[in-house]
């Protein structure tokens, strides 16, 4: 049982450990931000689906911020249908580039 145990133990720890290796790359973002521009890229948009609501931009917004909301999308942590199925799909390399060009623009 502790054998188990350490080595589950020693699982977390190196997927932490490769979690924090991955930064993320502006330029990569390029083919993976085509979903969020229908939305986020417009001034004003509000949104219709589950509720009327407004869509923020996204330009210029703290990477840091960005990737806790798509993996908060992605745990249920955060409620909303389009946002979960688009962030489902994301691995963690694609939130940190999205998050990396969305920070870098104005």
């Amino acid at each position: 049982m502790k054998k188990i145990f350490a080595l589950l133990a020693l699982a977390a720890v190196a997927q932490a450990a490769a979690a924090a290796d991955i930064v993320g790359d502006a330029k990569n973002a390029k083919g993976k931000i085509e979903m969020c521009i229908g939305c986020h890229a417009i001034a004003g948009y509000k949104a219709t689906f589950p509720e009327v609501f407004q869509v923020p931009m996204l330009g210029g917004q703290n990477a840091k911020y960005i990737e806790n909301a798509l993996k908060g999308y992605q745990k249920g942590e955060r409620k909303h249908p389009t946002m979960k199925g688009i962030a489902v799909s994301l691995s963690d390399q694609d939130i940190a580039d999205i998050a990396a060009f969305y920070s870098q623009q104005k």
